[in-house]
């Protein structure tokens, strides 16, 4: 009896498209969903060390679901590298601001923190309204 174990090479990949409405979903529930589903971990043939995932459109990014308290406390801070270069702003004020770049930060602090990453991330497109330009690739809805 020989068993072998199946390795999925490039070519093998199938990438399918998914539509998912943020309308009054919250907001660390459907950056986990979506992160699942770049990394390709709904599949059977999941290989850790290959970017097997599949494209992820997010509508209404505007209209997700967070705290009261998380508007005011959660807080994103940068650093320019510059002295006086620390830049802060709340949730509350980013969401009203740039509501695509809420979700985009919260799905990639759940993939890995390395080139692969950096790969998958790039399958995701976030549109803070109903409309999108993906219709040619058929979205299908995700579960």
């Amino acid at each position: 009896m020989t068993t072998k174990t199946y390795t999925l090479r490039g070519p093998e990949i199938e990438r399918r498209w998914y539509v998912v409405d943020a309308t009054d979903e919250t907001l660390g529930r459907l950056a986990s969903r979506i992160a699942r589903v770049l990394e390709g971990k709904h599949k059977p043939t999941y290989t850790p060390n290959l970017d097997s995932g599949d494209h992820v459109i997010v509508l209404n990014a505007g209209k997700i679901a967070v705290s009261r308290d998380k508007l005011t406390s959660k807080v994103y801070a940068r650093h320019s590298g510059y002295p006086q270069g620390y830049k802060e702003e709340t949730l509350g004020h980013l969401l009203e601001r740039r509501p695509e770049e809420v979700v985009r930060r919260a799905v990639k602090g759940m993939l890995p923190h390395s080139r692969l990453g950096a790969k998958q991330l790039r399958k995701l497109k976030i549109y803070a309204g109903s409309d999108h330009p993906h219709q040619a690739q058929r979205p299908e809805p995700l579960a």
